[in-house]
């Protein structure tokens, strides 16, 4: 229907905005002027307890900045009366008593419509109770009883019951004069396929009234008394006022209560949202059956900020859980989410409620997981990620997911607690953070310094323990972690190198971990977590050691491609130096008293390898030589090698 020029702008002069919204909240005095018509209060649309709605009554606008939700008279009867546009203008037309023109022939034969079938639904609602009330439904009441729904509950909730008849709807409905196509409209009954007549929709059910936020009753629910029926739970066909993917069942009540405070509890029937109210759990509501639809999850938004999911404790309703999480990501919006509260296995809440009552319902609702953690259940639960293969697959999937996100921030703080909970599962797999030198252990529940292992009295005594080479690594880690530390914007490039560093001091092991898991945190927050963790003297002596303080990248900070370049140089010479001391290990098992040709090949190239990896370096030359071939080489490497080589007796190797 199309309105006559200027008809919305009188309506809006006619109408304070003020009394609108005063309908819905609460003004807070303190911060409101009534008379310049400067009005605050807590916002209907989400739950808070300041008041950061704003009503500017003489221009006709609200604003609420919390959520964001703005507009004018029309949009906030829309928004809080769940109506459409015709429907909020009508709504406020009869308020401010303006006659609504007239209207397109159609259009108004459609809304007379609608008014009928409303009415032979809320007939039909009337039916329905009175049927549960005689001889034949002793067995349904029966059945409620045992539910834990008496008298009074089965009247508060309007069930009703549907005898096994095959026209008992019908006939009442036709008796009082209801023409036929508005039964058949309202999805009462089915017409019949062999050309008699129409037949109910419901029989031998309990029925279950299905009202939209405006208490209108547009749909029933029905469960089957017959253990054996096809259908346990059957629901209204669509109509022209039912939509099963905009309706919850429990709405209005739901809204109300979570409008004081109550949290939102969102179940998956009927039974349980009856059985949560009844226990003090008034706003909670069940999507009807299917799993929640876009729409409906955009309709528990503007409920509350972050419904919590009550699903059943089975694989049924984890899988609703998970399909729900890739309906929400791209939807998430900041303070919208949601948590989920996952039953004990076999219970649903109903259950839960009869077995242990409210209280244990309560702390599982307290306890309530947040999405994010749901979504890293899903990707990891019953999975071993015991290959680097495993891990990227793991990566790629959680980084698909948390693309979907379309918010920035809420897709960074995605990525950053995904980072997070990565780091416990495999830093935890690992075992110590730093296995030669004690340090930071990463493992859930294992926080803390360790001590650093005691050296074996072989291991003191052996050559291949020089301390040159150990001071070696020492300062190259050194150099590592403070180039790091003051260039935190190259740490994405070397995460993999960092994360296997295995460091000779526990401070280090710390500085590492420090790094990995605050770097993307920018300069000073990670600096402020190293003072934290080690005190303010760490980054002073670090950036003063003469090992450290010549080097270009820390002469000049902030020269992120000289950091790159150190810290890709470093871990070249340490990974050299690692198989170096890896072929040495290997020969000294392989060797008994006689060392044949393989050994002591595999040892010059493990030393040349080292030797290569050291060619560029620019260490003090008090601490390297030059070899035969013109590769710059450790002393305490050469030293160490040496050693090894007088204590090894050359033989013809053995056929």
């Amino acid at each position: 229907m199309s309105l006559p020029p200027g008809f919305i702008d009188e309506l809006r002069t006619r109408l304070s905005l003020g009394q609108v919204v005063g309908r819905k909240v609460m003004w807070d005095a303190r911060k409101s002027n009534q008379g310049k018509g400067d009005l605050w209060a807590p916002c209907p649309f989400h739950h808070e307890k300041t008041a950061s709605f704003h009503v500017d009554d003489r221009k006709g606008y609200y604003y609420c900045f919390g959520c964001h939700a703005k507009g004018d008279a029309i949009s906030f009867v829309r928004e809080t009366e769940n109506v459409g546009f015709m429907e909020a203008v009508e709504i406020l037309a009869g308020e401010a008593g303006m006659p609504m023109p007239e209207r397109d022939p159609r259009a108004q034969e459609k809304s007379d419509r609608r008014t009928l079938l409303a009415e032979v639904m809320e007939q039909a609602a009337q039916h329905f109770r009175l049927q549960l009330k005689t001889g034949a439904a002793s067995e349904a009441r029966d059945y409620l009883e045992r539910r834990g729904l008496d008298a009074a509950a089965q009247d508060r909730w309007e069930i009703g019951f549907a005898p096994d008849a095959w026209q008992g709807l019908w006939d009442a409905l036709k008796g009082k004069g209801v023409e036929d196509d508005l039964i058949l409209g309202a999805g009462l009954a089915k017409p019949s396929q062999k050309g008699g007549k129409p037949y109910d929709t419901f029989r031998g059910r309990i029925m279950f009234p299905i009202r939209d936020a405006r208490g209108r009753c547009t749909a029933f629910g029905g469960r089957a008394m017959d253990p054996n029926d096809n259908a346990k739970y059957l629901n209204s066909p669509e109509t022209e006022l039912f939509d099963k993917g905009r309706s919850l069942y429990n709405h209005g009540p739901a809204r109300t209560a979570a409008g004081k405070g109550q949290p939102l509890i969102v179940a998956e029937g009927y039974m349980d949202v009856i059985a949560l109210a009844e226990h003090g759990f008034d706003a909670s509501v069940a999507p009807l059956g299917t799993a929640i639809t876009e729409n409906q999850l955009a309709m528990l938004w503007r409920i509350a900020d972050e419904p919590i999911i009550a699903l059943d404790g089975d694989t049924a309703g984890l899988r609703a859980a998970m399909r729900l999480i890739d309906l929400a990501l791209p939807a998430l919006e900041a303070g919208k989410s949601l948590r989920f509260a996952l039953m004990p296995e076999g219970q649903d809440p109903d259950d839960l409620l009869k077995a242990q009552g409210a209280g244990a319902l309560q702390k599982l609702l307290d306890d309530a997981t947040p999405m994010v953690r749901l979504l890293w259940q899903r990707e990891t639960e019953g999975k071993v990620f015991d290959s680097p293969e495993r891990k990227a697959a793991l990566d790629k999937a959680l980084r698909e997911k948390i693309k979907l996100i379309q918010d920035p921030s809420i897709r960074q703080h995605y990525g950053q607690e995904i980072k997070d909970l990565r780091w416990d599962l495999f830093r935890a797999k690992r075992g110590p953070a730093a296995p030669r030198g004690g340090g930071w252990q990463g493992g859930k529940g294992k926080r803390g310094w360790q001590a650093p292992p005691t050296p074996m009295p072989s291991t003191k005594s052996s050559v291949l323990n020089a301390r040159g080479r150990d001071m070696t690594e020492h300062y190259r880690e050194m150099k590592i972690l403070a180039a790091l530390i003051l260039n935190p914007v190259v740490i994405a490039e070397f995460e993999n190198g960092l994360e296997s560093l295995t460091c000779t001091d526990p401070d280090h092991a710390v500085l590492r971990d420090l790094i990995l898991r605050h770097a993307h945190a920018g300069k000073e927050v990670l600096h402020e977590k190293i003072f934290s963790a080690l005190g303010p003297q760490t980054l002073d002596n670090l950036m003063s050691s003469r090992h450290v303080a010549l080097i270009p990248c820390i002469r000049t900070p902030g020269d992120s491609d000289m950091a790159r370049m150190t810290v890709a140089e470093e871990l070249a010479k340490l990974s050299a130096a690692k198989g170096l001391d890896a072929e040495i290990a290997d020969a000294m098992q392989d060797l008994e008293g006689v060392a044949d040709e393989g050994v002591t090949w595999r040892l010059g190239q493990a030393a040349a390898a080292a030797a290569d990896a050291t060619r560029t370096g620019k260490e003090d030359n008090a601490e390297y030589d030059v070899s035969a071939n013109g590769a710059r080489i450790s002393k305490s490497e050469r030293d160490a090698f040496a050693s090894l080589m007088d204590q090894i007796s050359f033989s013809k190797p053995k056929r």
